[in-house]
């Protein structure tokens, strides 16, 4: 595992926060229509155990005439101490951003462009940049349920820390699901999958789940389920990354 150092994640920790906060900052003082949330959640264990988990995110979702916007940014950070030794090991350190457009054709069908962009050090992910167009189709769409599924092309820039970069077309299939359960709790969860053309069985799998209750008009609890599966992951690492956060989010 990578090994933990304090001035490292400080930097890491200023520069996404910095990224957070000036979005945040953006996105509320301009009175155009977007729907903006950043949230964080942190978890610290001390006693039989010595470990950190922290995190931060926001996202934002803008629509006007045929048009929808979305765009999010994140960051999590976890460490923890080895009570023997003394060692702390960084147990995850990664990053990612994303940026999709639709333009609806009819009140089901759209067109879409995306973009995201990820670094995982603990997966000894160097980076991996992920542009793909595509269409969409919204299966349930209403005030309180919507269901929406796509499929496209892609091509994918990727290097592992320790190996050379690559770029190879993928295709992508991905879903996003939206419930309101009444004016203060609602779930979302999206998932995609994105399998090399010429190599199927090499694919990522991305699935996350955000369950949020208002406790104000602006201030709300949220529990999310993250997993990321890598069918080929870096040497020495695993193919599976799971994990559940619980924090709050602020409303703009």
């Amino acid at each position: 595992m990578v090994g933990f150092n304090y001035l490292d994640f400080m930097k890491h920790f200023a520069f996404a926060s910095a990224v957070l906060l000036g979005a945040t900052s953006v996105f509320a003082q301009q009175e155009t229509g977007w729907k903006t949330t950043a949230g964080v959640n942190v978890s610290i264990n001390r006693g039989n155990s010595d470990t950190l988990l922290a995190g931060a995110n926001i996202l934002t979702l803008k629509k006007w005439d045929k048009n929808e916007l979305s765009a999010g940014a994140d960051a999590v950070y976890g460490n923890n101490r080895d009570l023997n030794s003394g060692d702390r090991v960084t147990t995850a350190q990664n990053y990612g951003a994303f940026l999709q457009y639709n333009r609806l054709v009819t009140e089901r069908w759209y067109f879409l462009g995306r973009g995201d962009a990820r670094q995982d050090r603990v997966a000894d992910i160097k980076y991996r940049i992920g542009l793909s167009p595509g269409v969409g189709y919204y299966f349930i769409k209403n005030e309180k349920t919507t269901l929406s599924g796509e499929l496209g092309p892609g091509l994918v820039f990727e290097q592992f820390e320790n190996g050379p970069s690559s770029k190879y077309f993928t295709l992508r299939a991905g879903e996003k699901f939206t419930h309101k359960f009444n004016d203060k709790v609602r779930l979302v969860q999206e998932a995609d999958i994105t399998p090399k053309v010429d190599e199927f069985e090499n694919y990522v799998f991305n699935f996350s789940a955000t369950l949020e209750a208002d406790l104000t008009e602006k201030l709300a609890v949220r529990l999310t389920l993250q997993d990321t599966y890598r069918s080929e992951p870096a040497p020495g690492r695993k193919e599976n990354d799971l994990r559940i956060m619980a924090g709050i989010a602020y409303k703009f």
